[in-house]
C-alpha cells in the first residue's frame, strides 16, 4: 500500500506541475501578445521622448499655429477695404482655389485616414469596430448631414431676407403714395388705367426678390452677350442688367451658411488636432507638426475669412467667428499639454472620440471644400467668362492640394 500511495502522490504532484505550467506559458503568451499589438492600459512610451522639450515645442507651436490663424483670416477681412486684396479681385479668387485644395486634401489624407486608424485600433474590442468600417460611414453620414444644413440654412435666411426687402418695398411705395396725395395729384378715373403692379395680362406685379423674378423670366444672354454684361430689357419695361457676380443677395445669404458651417468642420476637427500635439511626449513628433499645422491654418483661415467677408457680418459676428476660429487649436494644444501625465490616448474612449470626430470633420471639410468653395468658383459665369483665371485657378487648386497631401510624409 504504501508503493502505490508514493506512486499516487508523485503522479498527482507531476500533474499539477504541468498545470501549473501551461497556466504561466498561457498568461506570458498572453501579455506578450497583448505588449506586441500595443500597450492599451498605459500610454505607449514615445521614442525621442524628452518632457522638458516637449514642452517647449508645445509652446512654440502654440504662438506659430495662432499667428498663422490670425494671420490667415484677417487678410481677407480687412483685405476687403485694398484694391489689391478685394474679395471680388482675381488674385483673391486664385487664392480662394488654393485654400480650397488645402481643405480638401485635409479631409481625405490627414482626417479620414486618421479616423479610420482610431477606429480600427486593436485596443478597441473587436465587436463591433472591426466588423464595420465606420470611419466611411460617418464621413458619408456627415456630408448627407451637411447638405441638408446647407439647404434649411439657405433656405430660411433666404425668407428671411425676402421678407425684409417687402416690407421696405412697401414702406417705401406707401410713402410715395402718400405723399403725392398730399401734393394734390390724385389718380384718374380712367378704367385704362392699371392699378400699381397690375401687367398687361391682368397679372400683379408682387413686390420682393423671388416673385418678382417668377413673374417675369427674365431671358438671361448667352455665351459672349453674357460676358460682356449686355442688358436685357423686358416686355414690361423694365431694364436689367445680368453682371458676372449673379444676384448680391442670394450670394451673401450663400456666404452666410457656409462661412458657419465651414467654421463648424474646422473647429470641430482643430480640438483633435491640438489634445493630440498637446498629450505628446516626444519632439520629433512635435516638430515637423508646427511647420505643418501652421500652412495648414493659415490656409483653412484664408478661405474662413473669405466666406465671413463676402457674407458681410458686423463686426461683432465677425470677430467672435474670427477669435473662435484662431484659438480653437492653441486651446487644444495648452488642454493636451495639462492633461498629458494622465491622458491615455489608446483608451477605448480617447479612440472613438478621436475616430468619430475625424471622421465627422472629413465628410464635412469635403462636402464644404467641393460643393460651396470649389464648385460655387468653377462654375461661376466670372470663371466661364475668364480663361486666364481658370488656367490660374486650376494650378493653384491642384498646388494646394498637392502640397497639403505631401505633408502626410511628416505629419
Amino acid at each position: 500500500m504504501l508503493f502505490f500511495e508514493d506512486l499516487w502522490q508523485m503522479l498527482w504532484f507531476e500533474g499539477f506541475q504541468d498545470q501549473t505550467r501551461l497556466l504561466s506559458e498561457s498568461i506570458v503568451r498572453t501579455v506578450s501578445e497583448s505588449m506586441g499589438n500595443s500597450s492599451c492600459s498605459v500610454s505607449e512610451l514615445e521614442l525621442c521622448r524628452d518632457d522638458s522639450a516637449a514642452l517647449n515645442f508645445k509652446l512654440i507651436a502654440i504662438a506659430s499655429i495662432l499667428t498663422s490663424g490670425v494671420l490667415g483670416i484677417a487678410i481677407p477681412l480687412f483685405g476687403r477695404h485694398r484694391r489689391f486684396l478685394k474679395t471680388d479681385g482675381n488674385l483673391f479668387v486664385a487664392t480662394k482655389a488654393f485654400a480650397a485644395g488645402v481643405i480638401l486634401a485635409t479631409a481625405f489624407v490627414h482626417m479620414l485616414p486618421d479616423g479610420s486608424k482610431a477606429l480600427s485600433d486593436p485596443c478597441l474590442p473587436e465587436f463591433p469596430w472591426s466588423k464595420f468600417p465606420f470611419s466611411g460611414f460617418f464621413a458619408m453620414m456627415a456630408s448627407l448631414l451637411t447638405l441638408l444644413v446647407d439647404f434649411v440654412g439657405t433656405q430660411y435666411y433666404e425668407r428671411k431676407q425676402g421678407q425684409i426687402r417687402l416690407k421696405e418695398e412697401t414702406n417705401r411705395v406707401g410713402s410715395g403714395l402718400d405723399s403725392g396725395l398730399e401734393a394734390g395729384i390724385l389718380p384718374a378715373a380712367d378704367s385704362n388705367v392699371k392699378v400699381f403692379g397690375e401687367e398687361d395680362g391682368g397679372g400683379m406685379h408682387i413686390v420682393g426678390m423671388h416673385a418678382h423674378a417668377a413673374q417675369h423670366r427674365h431671358s438671361h444672354p448667352q455665351g459672349k452677350d453674357a460676358c460682356d454684361g449686355h442688358v436685357t430689357l423686358h416686355d414690361h419695361g423694365h431694364g436689367h442688367s445680368h453682371g458676372l457676380d449673379g444676384d448680391d443677395d442670394e450670394s451673401g445669404v450663400r456666404h452666410v451658411v457656409v462661412s458657419q458651417i465651414l467654421e463648424l468642420g474646422i473647429v470641430s476637427h482643430s480640438v483633435i488636432i491640438g489634445l493630440s500635439l498637446g498629450v505628446s511626449h516626444s519632439p520629433c513628433t512635435i516638430r515637423p507638426l508646427i511647420a505643418a499645422l501652421s500652412f495648414h491654418q493659415f490656409f483653412e483661415g484664408f478661405a474662413l475669412g473669405g466666406c465671413i467677408s463676402q457674407a458681410q457680418f458686423n463686426t461683432l459676428s465677425t470677430s467672435l467667428m474670427a477669435v473662435f476660429f484662431a484659438a480653437t487649436t492653441p486651446v487644444g494644444i495648452a488642454i493636451g499639454a495639462a492633461i498629458s501625465s494622465t491622458y491615455n490616448p489608446n483608451s477605448t474612449g480617447a479612440l472613438v472620440a478621436e475616430g468619430i470626430l475625424d471622421s465627422l470633420s472629413a465628410g464635412i471639410l469635403v462636402y464644404m471644400a467641393l460643393v460651396d468653395l470649389i464648385a460655387a468658383d468653377f462654375l461661376s459665369k466670372r470663371m466661364s467668362c475668364n480663361f486666364r483665371l481658370q488656367i490660374v485657378s486650376y494650378c493653384t487648386l491642384f498646388l494646394g492640394a498637392g502640397l497639403m497631401s505631401l505633408l502626410a510624409l511628416w505629419a
